[in-house]
């Protein structure tokens, strides 16, 4: 096993913990951006869709992992992200402007649902935030003249200095420059004291506001930096699918962004990658097995919903930590292998919040 040895206070807010996170965390980046020259067209487009998902979780995670704020609203954001950077891009703007006004522009929405919503909490919050995606999504229906209703818009093909960014690589290399910055934004956002603040927030608000944090102001904060990000993701989502719709932003959709947080794992960026691969690779593997199902099951409908929830149920019931802690259980085992200790590994009781102080 690996033991730390700290000889400054840096050490203990530093993005890495060590140097061995250092080379692994390098040769993963390698690898991927050599993906391209190793795997097919297809593969590379179900990658860079896990890139687009795995932004617009990170923010989500943001928000329900680290501030324990749910929201059903993250589509409406995804919406207004593609359709903002989707129609500056037919009206002449450059790529490189529309990329950050759409983030920027659902971030201004985020502060302007977040602002309202700050005394509420637990299920009310999930629901003010979907009546949100619910009213974006008429909107989009409803403005013809912007958005072109159910007739769809047909986005743009962007450039980059004159290059074109078309097919399923130059998406991929966006998107996995874009998460990798949003990774890094959120990585120092934690480590500041705005992250310590999201976090106390989450453990209990009443201490918090005892300890002098300002519970409006940070709530309004992280719903802005969410939904940021989930629009910058919905810019990127425009032209991974070349053609909008308004009902491609349904509450499914939202649906999918709260899975992404669950199953890969609360409090965990690591996580919201994780969700990110299962919640956009579970459809291919139904489409590659829904043949071979016995008794008819592959032609039920509604297979995919319905194995979301039952994944998401299980994960609550058996596996609290979704799969960034299987993945951290796993890791400690080998570590600790041949000398382990059965005890270290038996589940233990997890409590809800309200019942700690029984």
């Amino acid at each position: 096993m690996r033991y730390l040895f700290r000889t400054q206070y840096k050490q203990d807010v530093g993005l890495f913990r060590h140097n061995g996170d250092r080379f692994w965390y390098g040769l993963l980046l390698l690898l991927v951006l050599a993906g391209p020259a190793l795997l097919g067209e297809f593969y590379i487009g179900e990658l860079g869709a896990v890139f687009i998902f795995a932004i617009a979780g990170v923010g989500l995670m943001l928000l329900v992992g680290y501030t324990g704020l749910i929201s059903l609203g993250h589509a409406a954001f995804l919406g207004i992200g593609a359709y903002v950077n989707a129609v500056l891009l037919a009206r002449g703007v450059p790529f490189l402007v529309t990329l950050p006004a759409a983030g920027l522009f659902a971030a201004l929405c985020g502060a302007a649902i977040g602002r309202p919503t700050l005394r509420m909490s637990g299920l009310y919050l999930a629901i003010a935030t979907l009546a949100f995606g619910s009213i974006v999504g008429t909107v989009l229906q409803k403005w013809t003249a912007v958005t072109g209703g159910f007739d769809g818009f047909a986005v743009p093909t962007p450039t980059i200095f004159g290059v074109a960014i078309e097919g399923a690589t130059g998406i991929y290399y966006v998107a996995l420059a874009v998460l990798v910055f949003v990774l890094w934004v959120s990585a120092n956002l934690l480590r500041s004291p705005a992250g310590r603040a999201m976090v106390a927030i989450r453990d209990s608000e009443v201490s918090a506001q005892s300890m002098g944090i300002h519970l409006a102001r940070y709530k309004t904060l992280v719903f802005a930096i969410s939904a940021g990000m989930t629009g910058l993701a919905g810019a990127l989502f425009a032209h991974y699918v070349r053609y909008l719709a308004p009902d491609s932003f349904d509450v499914l959709l939202s649906v999918q962004f709260v899975t992404i947080c669950f199953v890969g794992g609360l409090g965990s960026l690591r996580g919201a990658i994780l969700g990110a691969m299962f919640v956009r690779l579970l459809p291919q593997l139904i489409a590659i097995v829904r043949d071979d199902l016995p008794f008819g099951i592959g032609r039920l409908p509604g297979l995919e919903p319905s194995l979301f929830g039952l994944v998401l149920v299980l994960v609550i019931l058996f596996q609290p930590g979704g799969l960034n802690g299987m993945w951290l259980k796993m890791k400690t085992w080998f570590q600790a292998f041949p000398f382990k200790r059965q005890a270290s590994f038996r589940r233990q009781k997890s409590y809800a919040k309200s019942e700690r102080l029984r």
